[in-house]
C-alpha cells in the first residue's frame, strides 16, 4: 500500500460509521460487553482512511475508530471526471472489490461499505462489485487498498520513460 505523508490539519475531514458490533466476553463473574466501531473518514477530495475502535461505550469506540482512520489516510488518484484513473481489483483478506471507471453522470454504483469509502474519497462516478467475502471490515479495507494503488497517467508515463500521449494511445 502506497503511503504518503498527509498534513491532516489542512484537511476538512468528515466521518461515517460503517458498522458497530457488540462483542461479548464470558468471564467468571458474568459477561463483559464491549463495542467495536468501523469508521471511515475522508475529505471528498482524494483522501480517505478507515479505522477500527474498541471500547466499553459506543461514542468512545467511534472516537477511537476516527483517530485510527486519520492515521491510515491514503491518497486516491482521480481523473477530471471525478472517477478513478483505471480499473483495478483491491484485495484484503478474502474480500476483493472490483473498481471500474465510469463515464460522467453514472454516479456511485456500489454496495454499502464500498459506497461509503467512494463517497468520502470524493469519487462521483464509479462502478464497484464486491467479490469473495462480504465482511464489511474486509470490504472497506479492500476498497481502500485498491484506491491507494491506483496510478495517474503521469506516474505510469514517468515509470516507463514515455510521454503521457504515448500511454493514452
Amino acid at each position: 500500500m502506497r503511503r504518503t505523508i498527509i498534513d491532516v490539519s489542512q484537511l476538512e475531514l468528515t466521518e461515517k460509521v460503517v458498522t458497530i458490533k457488540r462483542v461479548t466476553k464470558v468471564v467468571k463473574g458474568g459477561r463483559n460487553m464491549r463495542f467495536t466501531a468501523l469508521v471511515v473518514v475522508g475529505d471528498s477530495n482524494g483522501h480517505v482512511g478507515a479505522g477500527l475502535g474498541k471500547a466499553t461505550e459506543i461514542p468512545e469506540a467511534i472516537r477511537k475508530g476516527k483517530e485510527d482512520a486519520i492515521k491510515n489516510l491514503v491518497c486516491v488518484a482521480l481523473d477530471e471526471k471525478n472517477s478513478i484513473t483505471h480499473d483495478f481489483v483491491g484485495k484484503f483478506g478474502s474480500a476483493s472489490v472490483l473498481l471500474k471507471r465510469a463515464p460522467e453522470g453514472t454516479g456511485i454504483i456500489a454496495g454499502g461499505p464500498a459506497r461509503v469509502v467512494c463517497e468520502l474519497a470524493g469519487i462521483r462516478n464509479i462502478r464497484t462489485k464486491s467479490l469473495g467475502s462480504n465482511n464489511k471490515q474486509n470490504v472497506v479495507l479492500a476498497t481502500i487498498m485498491g484506491l491507494s494503488q491506483l496510478k495517474t497517467p503521469e506516474e505510469v508515463a514517468k515509470n516507463r520513460g514515455k510521454s503521457v500521449e504515448d500511454i493514452r494511445a
